[in-house]
């Protein structure tokens, strides 16, 4: 693991994040096998207005050390349909991947979620991350339809225990 992803802390994200953010939305969206070609078809969906930053639901996966930043990732809470707090959105810069960002954002959120009094985040996940969210502890509650076709609705547990 290189220096910065060492030095990671997750914050509440600030309107001057908004380039950055919406360069790690596009990056991540479009890297997922199969979906650029119905992304590109469709660039609507590839802008990320930033809409949960100045309510303070979205919180940002930041590396740097003394001199430098560097945003490797998001995640925004809103309120599900239940009342409950759902994932709205979880997107890593494809070069930091597999280093632990997401799950650290997943673990934020739920903290932030088990302060408030919830018991319960859910998240329509994109299809190919259905085995991560399953390794949290996701479980797959119904199929959802989305834009882009049909994808997997998730609950995760914050009574468990073991969550942080």
């Amino acid at each position: 693991m290189d220096a910065d992803a060492e030095r990671v802390i997750i914050r509440t994200a600030v309107e001057a994040d908004l380039p950055e953010l919406q360069r790690v939305f596009r990056a991540a969206a479009l890297s997922n096998p199969g979906d650029a070609p119905a992304l590109l078809a469709h660039p609507e969906y590839l802008v990320f207005t930033g809409h949960g930053i100045a309510e303070g639901r979205t919180r940002a996966a930041i590396a740097g050390g003394n001199r430098s930043e560097h945003l490797m990732g998001f995640a925004t809470l809103t309120r599900g349909p239940d009342g409950q707090p759902d994932l709205e959105d979880l997107f890593v810069d494809p070069e930091w991947r597999r280093r632990g960002i997401a799950r650290r954002l997943i673990d934020d959120a739920a903290f932030t979620a088990r302060r408030a009094g919830y018991r319960t985040i859910t998240v329509t996940g994109n299809p190919h991350a259905l085995a991560f969210y399953l390794a949290l502890g996701f479980v797959e509650i119904r199929q959802a339809e989305t834009e882009l076709g049909p994808a997997p609705r998730l609950r995760l547990d914050l009574t468990d225990q073991h969550r942080p």
